[in-house]
Parts: C-alpha cells; structure tokens; sequence
C-alpha cells in the first residue's frame, strides 16, 4: 500500500494535471473536464479530509498517466477508463464536494467550452474536421 501511495504521489503533479487537460481537454469532452475540476478544487480546500484528498490525488493521478488501461488517443473509448476512474472518486468523496466546488469547475468548463454549452452533441470528428484549441491559463 505504501508503496502504491508513493507512485500515485510521484505520478501526480499540480503541473502535470494542467498540462494534461489543456492537452486533452476537447478531446476528452466536458463530463470528464468537468469531473476532473470538481475533484481538483474539492482537493484544494483545507477542509477536505486527507482521506479524501488522497483518493482524489490517486484518480487524477490515474488521469494525467500516459499509460492506462485504455489509452487516451483512441476514438471514443480512450477516456472512458478516466472517466469510469474519475467517477469512481466523485462518488467516495462526495461529502468534500461541496455546490461551491461543483459550481466552481462548471463555471471554468463553461468558459473553456464556451460555444459548446448550448451546442449539439456532435459525432467522432472527421479528417475534414477543424480541431479547436481550448485556452487553458
């Protein structure tokens, strides 16, 4: 147990999950981004237990590994491990999520996703298709 406490530790990183997201966030989708967020601003609060700080850290240390059970750059499938992992903490700690938290990551996904909000959900994009850039500061 140390020692798996010890590699999610050394796989997680504040800068390591930004720089994940903003590489994946469009491609990952909203739920995703948005359970990331939720789990990353509940973890921030002092008054989140460290049990509950420690499973956070474990999913989004899941999240942010190049290597996983399946691997992000496939169609469709390649974030559901993240997410199904993601999820799985969302609902262990939903006693540090607070509709402060929750309201805090949806603001941030609106502003990123900002014309996907309202939009229709699309299909797989296409070669022909125009990748979007989100801006992530």
């Amino acid at each position: 147990m140390a020692e798996e406490k010890s590699q999610s530790s050394e796989q997680y990183s504040e800068q390591n999950f930004w720089n994940k997201l903003k590489g994946v966030a469009v491609f990952a989708g909203r739920e995703v981004v948005e359970k990331a967020l939720t789990l990353f601003y509940a973890a921030q609060r002092p008054e989140t237990p460290l049990w509950a700080k420690m499973t956070i850290y474990s999913a989004l240390a899941y999240f942010i590994l190049p290597a996983d059970a399946i691997p992000d750059f496939l169609p469709i499938s390649g974030f559901t491990d993240d997410l199904g992992a993601l999820a799985a903490a969302f609902g262990a700690v939903a006693i540090a999520i607070t509709p402060e938290v929750k309201d805090q990551a949806k603001q941030q996904v609106r502003q990123w996703f900002k014309d996907d909000e309202t939009a229709e959900p699309q299909s797989t994009p296409g070669a022909n298709d125009t990748i979007r850039e989100i801006a992530i500061d």
